[in-house]
């Protein structure tokens, strides 16, 4: 494992402080909302009540009874939410953001040490695969502090072993080590053609699939520049071209859209954003739909 370099040391100092005071206040309560209810275990049947989910009713039971009756759950004590983070190549680019610094890796760190952070604020157990087009690095579910900031320097540590990227291999690795019903939440930037949407939507089958779109304003095109050498973060390979008639071969909307129909809660956030102001908008929508 490589050793974080000062900037990154810095980074975590800065999210351990906003995660004190913002992520709590901003989006930690929404968060919750968000995975709540997402492990439920049966406990019951009883009487159906005006009011009650007739999604919940016990037709086995209202059968033999003549009565409706449904079914009562109770929440899991705890949640597990595994973070599965992008640390390809192509998150090593970026136009800097609102500080000058930021690139799509930078982004990707911030939002998901959030996410590790708030989901230990809400007693869940937090575990973490960063992946290429391999799987990089697993941490196993658990819940304490010590643990929690672990997942986060790894995330921001960001260690790869290759640049390319394949999530679906990311996608098969949760498959065969998550059996139960947990929270996932996929974030990447997304930049790959292979057919991964169909794993994606399988996994959306047994637990809560969340998948956060990384975007930079260089994904749509390139400024006006004239010919210039350009570099392919996974590849490697190095080409001169017009960058005023380049533009991005996957725009962000059209990966935002082909994540929606997964039927995964997919939303984009910029280098260009504050990542907790920005993932406090999106939970709190769905805390309000909720």
């Amino acid at each position: 494992m490589s050793l974080l370099t000062p900037e990154e040391l810095r980074e975590i100092r800065r999210l351990h402080v906003e995660a004190g005071r913002s992520v709590d206040a901003i989006f930690a309560g929404e968060w919750r909302s968000a995975v709540r209810g997402r492990g439920m275990e049966f406990e019951e049947v009883r009487s159906y009540q005006p009011g009650d989910d007739v999604r919940h009713i016990d037709w086995n039971v209202t059968a033999r009874t003549g009565e409706p009756f449904v079914k009562v759950f109770r929440e899991e004590r705890q949640n597990t939410v595994v973070l599965a983070v992008d640390v390809s190549g192509s998150t090593r680019v970026g136009s800097g953001g609102r500080d000058g610094r930021t690139d799509r890796r930078l982004q990707l760190s911030r939002i998901a040490g959030g996410l590790a952070y708030a989901s230990f604020r809400n007693r869940d157990r937090v575990g973490l695969i960063t992946f290429s087009d391999r799987i990089e690095r697993y941490l196993s579910p658990r819940r304490s502090r010590a643990h929690t900031w672990g997942v986060i320097q790894a995330v921001f540590e960001g260690a790869a072993t290759s640049r390319r990227t394949d999530i679906g291999e990311a996608l098969r690795f949760l498959m065969t080590t998550q059996k139960r019903r947990c929270t996932l939440v996929v974030v990447s930037d997304f930049l790959d053609e292979r057919a991964w949407d169909t794993t994606l939507a399988s996994l959306r089958r047994r637990h809560a699939v969340h998948a956060v779109l990384v975007t930079d304003p260089l994904d749509e095109a390139l400024p006006r520049l004239g010919l210039t050498h350009v570099v392919d973060a996974e590849t490697g390979a190095t080409r001169l071209v017009d960058a005023s008639t380049l533009l991005g071969r996957w725009s962000s909307a059209s990966r935002l859209e082909r994540l929606q129909r997964t039927g995964a809660r997919a939303f984009a956030i910029s280098t260009a954003d504050d990542p907790f102001e920005a993932l406090r908008r999106q939970y709190a929508q769905k805390a309000r739909r909720r």
